[in-house]
């Protein structure tokens, strides 16, 4: 059978169902299919990080702009998609003040909220907090729950006309003419889709996906480990304030922390080593911020891969994630019109963070919106989205789209 569509998603995570709410929203039909269960790739592997842009202030002063606008907007929008826990970086006697100064002094210039505290101050709010933490940032840095996050837009793209398939993989692409004419999908959808437009959001993936239709997107995914461990009672983000490396940081959920996270270069986004090791690592870095996390079950440990661009990379000089100021660098998402590559009505769209989802959505919708002709300007900034703030709603639809993820999966209390 044939399923026609004017706009077609491939990818479900949070920008891929980000740009099939940002287009439904336009009135334009849409289509999105994902190889199995929504937030199945690196949006729910992620740490969960909100940034409120502290972490690249110094290194990448519009990545970091970008942050704290879309933190805003993400806390108006997604409701208890989100948690509100601010954050803190951290400077421990071994750190250079330096560096401290220059993030402080950056947060101030961009307008992103930051107050200075001392030792015993961040000690008085995380009362376990290490002994050589000598002051501390407090930022607006909070958590995303990425599995509500992708499924509550899932919804509100369905809710506004578009239609979603779960477990249904792109298995070929027919170009003819400088255009993609059919999309063969297997799985539980097992159709042949005809679009007008087709928008590859596969993120790590986006190299094989661009390959089915003869195009080349060069990716160099790196991977990181997160471990979930029991805890309560921590509060804000715990970030520690030196050149970003491993193990330096800390995500509060209810009653466990997710410790991360390591970079390291992959050949294959679904085959690379998984090393206790890393978990280890994990566990001793970040003791170095809450010392008494030493000796808690890693209750939950997984990996995520960053869909990261090869030129972009390479632009940087670095093989892998790089480390310091490089590895500090916010990266930018790449936006790409195939039309130069002999297909006209493809584009892909990688890099990125799950902070900047919907921005991400918004530019590539705009190119999609361009092709078809279609003048709505978007309006997922300023629109929320319904049942944001009803988490047994939430967690209705994480079973509906099959998002369970491992970076959640303490919070997400099952309905099915």
């Amino acid at each position: 059978m044939t399923h026609t569509t004017t706009a077609l998603i491939i990818g479900g995570g949070a920008t891929g169902v980000g740009i099939a709410r940002d287009l439904a929203l336009r009135g334009v039909g849409v289509t999105l299919v994902e190889r199995s269960g929504l937030a199945g790739g690196t949006s729910g592997r992620s740490h969960g990080l909100l940034h409120s842009g502290a972490r690249y202030a110094e290194s990448d002063p519009r990545g970091a702009k970008e942050c704290i606008e879309e933190n805003e907007i993400l806390r108006s929008i997604a409701g208890h998609c989100i948690r509100d826990s601010g954050g803190l970086f951290v400077q421990l006697d071994d750190d250079d003040p330096t560096y401290f100064e220059e993030k402080r002094d950056a947060c101030i210039e961009l307008g992103i909220p930051v107050t200075e505290l001392s030792g015993d101050d961040a000690r008085v709010q995380v009362p376990e907090l290490s002994d050589d933490v000598v002051r501390a940032l407090a930022v607006p840095d909070g958590v995303v729950y990425p599995s509500r996050l992708v499924s509550l837009n899932a919804q509100s793209a369905v809710d506004a006309g578009a239609e979603i398939f779960i477990h249904s993989p792109v298995t070929s692409i027919t170009v003819s003419d400088e255009r993609i004419t059919a999309v063969s999908v297997g799985g539980e959808l097992d159709e042949t889709i005809e679009a007008e437009y087709v928008i590859n959001a596969t993120g790590a993936w986006a190299e094989q996906c661009a390959a089915l239709a003869g195009v080349s997107v060069p990716m160099r995914p790196t991977k990181g480990v997160m471990v979930a461990i029991p805890y309560e009672g921590l509060d804000p983000v715990l970030n520690r304030c030196r050149l970003p490396a491993d193990g330096d940081i800390i995500i509060p959920h209810d009653d466990q922390v997710v410790l991360g996270t390591t970079s390291v270069a992959v050949d294959d986004p679904d085959s690379y080593a998984m090393e206790d090791s890393e978990i280890e690592q994990m566990f001793t870095e970040c003791a170095a911020m809450l010392p008494s996390i030493i000796g808690r079950e890693a209750v939950r440990p997984y990996w995520g891969v960053r869909p990261l661009y090869a030129p972009d990379e390479d632009n940087r000089g670095t093989a892998d994630a790089g480390v310091g100021n490089e590895r500090g660098i916010s990266r930018d998402f790449t936006l790409i019109d195939h039309t130069a590559d002999g297909v006209s009505n493809f584009a892909t769209i990688v890099g990125g963070k799950l902070t900047t989802y919907r921005q991400m959505a918004e530019a590539a919708s705009d190119l999609a919106s361009e092709k078809l002709g279609v003048p709505t300007a978007s309006t997922t900034a300023t629109t929320q989205m319904e049942g944001l703030d009803d988490p047994s709603y939430l967690d209705s639809l994480v079973d509906r789209y099959d998002a369970r993820s491992p970076a959640d999966a303490d919070m997400i209390r099952h309905t099915v």
